[in-house]
């Protein structure tokens, strides 16, 4: 998984975007796989898992340890010996050496071991399906940020043809009053719609840098970074709900996720099961101890006295009664397993109903976007008639105001026609897991 995220990445390499270049969409995914911060820390999480994983094979080694001491004595000694005699005397100074090396080694744990290996290599697996599940979720939201500024560009494009509508009847309104065919209010209303629709622009543009910086902050950019974007949103209007349907367990990383989480609490009621058997475990040592004496009271003491030696042996550790702590500690683990399969039914069942409902909206939205791109054409021809007509003074502003504004939710319904197709299509890409290859 994570040399497919470096091969995208690679694939989409860019230099980096200076202010007004034009980013292209693949240029935004690749910065956001490389930078995103939720994408990084996924990374990291699976990493983890990675690493334990890489050292799972110590569970099946020895474990050994070295320990060393060094003990120095100062003593006053006083005794009283059964013959009589009190021999007593102090700064009596000796020292201790004790040093042991120990083995310990589980040669059966009712094969818990190989349980633990086994768990360790699906949480690896875990970790990287969590890292395909953060990337599709980011791509998602990368796409669907990178269109809203080109959906509002577009919006600003359309607001820029109304302003230059108005101009013109700013013109006309003037030129009319000036030759005493037209009236004062006519005028006024021309540049009241004007300086509206301007203050609309300026709305538009503060509208398009606030979206800009969101996607920033999806793709690793500092807040304020300007470039420009495409002009245009493309659509696959080709998506056919059985191939998305199809294999749908197999593609969505959340079920994918849902469903390793059911394997490893498998695992999990394993390894506590593994608990009811015997452990069986080689122990050996290497001891040695030397003490030195520099002056005793005592004939009968050595004043040098040395161990050392080898032992080895087996121990068994058999439970017979813990409290059924371990039963309960098993029940719990299947109980997790039953939970475990809800969780995956009930995530199933959103994404069935999901994939069912986008692609609901993206017939919706595909039929909404054919006829819009229709009346689009149709509202366009309707000003250009109404705006001469105006010019030659046979229809009144009123005409021309009522088809500039036709115009206008026109180009509302189709500008949010076209972005809600591209949502849907998204929406069906991200739940059918086909974001990210």
């Amino acid at each position: 998984m994570m040399r497919s995220l470096c091969l995208i990445v690679s694939f989409f390499t860019i230099t980096a975007v200076q202010a007004q270049d034009i980013m292209s969409l693949q240029d935004a995914v690749a910065l956001a796989l490389k930078n995103n911060y939720d994408i990084r820390m996924s990374r990291n999480d699976s990493a983890s898992y990675a690493l334990d994983n890489d050292y799972a094979y110590a569970a099946f080694l020895p474990k050994l340890n070295a320990t060393a001491t060094k003990v120095w004595n100062n003593n006053a000694q006083k005794q009283e010996l059964q013959n009589g005699n009190k021999p007593s005397a102090t700064g009596i100074r000796s020292n201790n050496l004790q040093a042991s090396v120990n083995l310990q080694w589980t040669l059966f744990d009712g094969l818990k071991m190989f349980v633990t290996r086994d768990k360790l290599e699906e949480f690896e697996r875990l970790g990287s399906l969590g890292v395909k599940t953060q990337v599709v979720n980011t791509v998602a939201s990368v796409v669907n940020g990178y269109f809203d500024i080109v959906r509002q560009k577009q919006q600003l494009k359309a607001i820029e043809e109304q302003i230059s509508i108005n101009e013109e009847r700013v013109k006309l309104a003037d030129k009319k009053l000036s030759v005493g065919l037209g009236s004062k209010p006519e005028l006024l209303q021309a540049r009241v719609d004007l300086n509206a629709q301007r203050a609309q622009r300026l709305t538009q543009q503060t509208l398009i840098a606030q979206l800009r910086d969101n996607l920033n902050q999806l793709i690793g950019f500092k807040s304020g970074s300007v470039y420009e974007v495409n002009d245009s949103i493309p659509i696959n209007t080709t998506l056919q709900y059985g191939d998305l349907k199809n294999n749908l367990e197999q593609s969505n990383p959340g079920l994918l996720f849902a469903k390793k989480n059911i394997d490893i609490a498998q695992l999990t009621v394993k390894e506590r099961k593994a608990e009811l058997f015997p452990t069986l475990n080689f122990n050996s040592a290497y001891n040695f101890s030397q003490t030195r004496n520099t002056t005793v009271i005592n004939t009968f003491t050595a004043l040098f006295n040395q161990n050392k030696g080898f032992n080895y042996g087996f121990g068994i550790n058999v439970p017979i009664l813990n409290g059924f702590n371990t039963n309960r500690l098993i029940k719990q683990a299947k109980l997790d397993v039953q939970y475990q399969q809800l969780v995956y039914e009930n995530e199933f069942t959103k994404v069935d109903v999901g994939l069912s409902n986008a692609f609901k909206d993206y017939e919706l939205q595909k039929q909404l976007l054919v006829l819009e791109e229709d009346n689009i054409t149709l509202a366009k021809e309707n000003v250009f008639i109404a705006l001469e007509r105006f010019r030659q003074g046979v229809s009144t502003w009123l005409e021309l105001r009522d088809a500039q504004q036709s115009l206008e939710l026109s180009y509302n319904r189709l500008i949010a026609a076209r972005y809600n197709t591209k949502l849907a299509e998204t929406e069906l890409l991200r739940l059918k897991g086909d974001l990210v290859h």
